[in-house]
């Protein structure tokens, strides 16, 4: 019999806030975490803004004799994960290390330093070039810094499909528990890509918004006059733990995970099945494994990226799935407050669901103001709005085809 596994301990970094209940309400109130670019002067680039993590400190996370070790991505998810364990309430040290296990996603992973190293290879010479370069920039850097911090010796590896690999992460990390392979994961996603390369490339590709002159209202899913996405970074990283492990320590408990589904598009690199239809799989696949019928599904964070292509596909996708009860439910896209956190979004998405059931609340999609006749689903425009959410989908599609969608629910 399939072990339960439910969500304990919930922590993020984002370009609207690093603390969890302030994100929420920062959400609820409609602000934006998009403004123009600190980081590096834009003055040649296209695109001039992004949800960047402005001011970022690692006080009283991480000493700063250890900052030069530990790439950005990986801090975002060292600040992350350890504000999730606390909030779960968990002493990690007094538990069997091998029963606890970290799966965190990131699409790029240490970029920045790659980036760096690159510089003063071409500016220094190859001797100047860091000896902690490989450690910080390889993908499964942020979940072998967790596991170091806290002592967990279980699975553990990353995860990288592009912005499904938090999602991706999660539903590994819901399945190790499932079968017994663990009691305890830390897992989710982080990604620290707003840097010049990334930004360059993106906007090369013609991925991103170019609204320059207002960003804060850049990101706009599902509305007929979207022009891309909005780069941005941060963490979202979650406790998943058995049910009666928790039960028995007295644990909050945020809800059940309840289902997860993946599939490939295996069409374009890029592109988005235009008919949604690897999309729709993985949705299926989630209800089926949750065990529940298409109306029972209340509130699904979307995807939602904001682009023409992505935007109209997934509505073919949820239409695909959910049939007449796709106009019954609620369906919205943090991403357009928040922007797109790549690799990250998942486990940020997968909070504000968790958050939204235990409110109630359903959090809008901003800066939706022209309705596009092709994406015809209550997005929830730019008012959130209180209804009875007994379960939840959440949605990652990535480049290279990639798709995961994920169901939570209320304990019972």
């Amino acid at each position: 019999m399939k072990r339960r596994v439910v969500v304990t301990g919930i922590g993020v970094v984002t370009s609207l806030s690093r603390e969890v209940n302030d994100l929420w309400e920062k959400v609820l109130a409609g602000e934006s975490g998009i403004c123009e670019v600190r980081a590096f002067d834009t003055a040649d680039y296209k695109v001039k803004f992004a949800g960047g993590i402005n001011d970022w400190s690692t006080e009283g996370y991480l000493p700063p004799r250890e900052l030069k070790r530990v790439d950005r991505f990986s801090q975002f998810a060292l600040v992350a994960g350890v504000d999730a364990v606390k909030d779960s309430g968990l002493d990690l040290s007094s538990y069997d290390p091998f029963r606890l296990g970290v799966i965190v996603g990131s699409g790029i992973g240490g970029i920045n330093e790659m980036e760096t190293q690159e510089r003063k290879l071409l500016s220094k010479g190859p001797s100047k070039v860091s000896p902690f370069t490989v450690p910080k920039m390889m993908l499964n850097a942020a979940g072998g810094q967790l596991s170091i911090r806290f002592g967990l010796r279980g699975p553990n590896y990353a995860v990288a499909t592009a912005c499904a690999s938090a999602t991706n992460a999660m539903g590994d990390a819901y399945k190790a528990i499932q079968y017994d392979d663990a009691d305890i994961m830390v897992t989710g996603g982080t990604e620290a890509s707003v840097t010049p390369i990334s930004m360059s490339g993106f906007a090369n590709m013609k991925a991103l918004s170019m609204r320059n002159d207002n960003p804060t209202a850049a990101s706009r899913p599902f509305d007929a006059n979207r022009d891309g996405f909005v780069l941005s970074e941060g963490a979202g990283i979650l406790v998943f733990e058995e049910l009666e492990h928790a039960k028995a320590r007295g644990a909050n408990i945020y809800g059940e995970v309840l289902g997860y589904g993946a599939s490939a598009d295996a069409g374009h690199i890029t592109q988005p099945d235009a008919e949604g239809t690897g999309a729709a799989r993985a949705m299926s696949l989630a209800l089926k494994d949750a065990g529940l019928n298409i109306d029972e599904i209340d509130y699904i964070n979307a995807h939602g990226t904001s682009t023409p292509l992505g935007d109209k596909a997934e509505t073919k996708a949820m239409k695909m799935v959910f049939e007449d009860h796709a106009y019954k439910l609620n369906v919205s896209s943090t991403k357009s407050q928040l922007g797109h956190l790549l690799g990250a979004s998942g486990g940020v998405e997968l909070i504000l669901s968790l958050l939204a059931m235990k409110h109630q609340t359903v959090p809008q999609t901003i800066n939706l103001e022209t309705p596009d006749p092709d994406c015809d689903l209550n997005y929830t425009p730019n008012t959130p709005q209180e209804r009875q959410i007994r379960y939840i989908m959440s949605n990652s599609f990535g480049f290279g085809g990639h798709n995961a969608s994920i169901v939570a629910g209320q304990l019972t």
